[in-house]
C-alpha cells in the first residue's frame, strides 16, 4: 500500500480509538453521577428523577455495546482457549483465524438483524423517555455490531499478512 494510504488509516484507527476511550469516559461517569445523584435525591428529599433510572438502563446498554467494540479492538474480548497451550502455533494460528471469521461473520448476522429491528422500531413510532424516538437510543447495536465484525476482519487480515511476510503490520499505538 502507499504510505499516503497507510498514514490516512493510521491516523483513522487513533481516532477510532480516541472516540471509543471518550465514549466510554463520559458515559461511565454520566452514568454514575446519574445513579449517585438519583440515590441522593430519593434519600434526601424522597424524590427523583423521573427519567434517570430508564437513562442509566440505555447507558448500561450502550456502556457494554461501546465497551465490547473497545474490547475487540485490541484483542482482549472472551476468548474460549482450551487447547492453545498443547497444540503447535501454526495450529493455534490458523484455529484463531477460523474462529475470528466465523465471530465477524456471526457479528455481521447479529448487525443485519439489528438493523431490521431498528427499522420495525420506527415503522411502529416506539418510544423511550417519555417521548424520545426508541430507534435513537438503540441505534447502538447494529452499529456496534458491524464495527465488532469490521474489527474481526481486520485482526484476520492482519494474522494473514503476518503469515505471508512473518511479521506484524505495523500499527499504530
Amino acid at each position: 500500500m502507499s504510505e499516503a494510504i497507510l498514514a490516512a488509516l493510521s491516523r483513522l484507527e487513533r481516532f477510532g480509538r480516541f472516540a471509543e476511550n471518550t465514549a466510554l469516559v463520559i458515559l461511565l461517569s454520566g452514568m454514575i453521577l446519574l445513579a449517585c445523584g438519583q440515590i441522593a435525591l430519593r434519600e434526601i428529599f424522597g424524590t427523583g428523577i423521573i427519567w434517570a433510572d430508564e437513562v442509566i438502563k440505555l447507558t448500561v446498554l450502550w456502556l457494554a455495546m461501546v465497551g465490547s467494540i473497545a474490547a475487540s479492538r485490541d484483542n482482549r474480548h472472551i476468548r474460549i482457549d482450551v487447547l492453545s497451550h498443547l497444540l503447535p502455533e501454526q495450529v493455534v494460528v490458523a484455529t484463531r483465524m477460523l474462529v475470528d471469521v466465523f465471530a465477524a461473520a456471526v457479528c455481521a448476522v447479529i448487525a443485519w438483524q439489528a438493523w431490521r429491528y431498528l427499522q420495525v422500531e420506527i415503522e411502529y413510532e416506539n418510544t423511550v423517555l417519555i417521548d424520545a424516538p426508541a430507534w435513537i437510543a438503540h441505534a447502538v447495536l447494529p452499529l456496534a455490531f458491524a464495527l465488532i465484525s469490521y474489527r474481526f476482519v481486520v485482526t484476520v487480515l492482519q494474522q494473514i499478512h503476518e503469515l505471508l511476510t512473518g511479521r506484524a503490520p505495523e500499527t499504530a499505538a
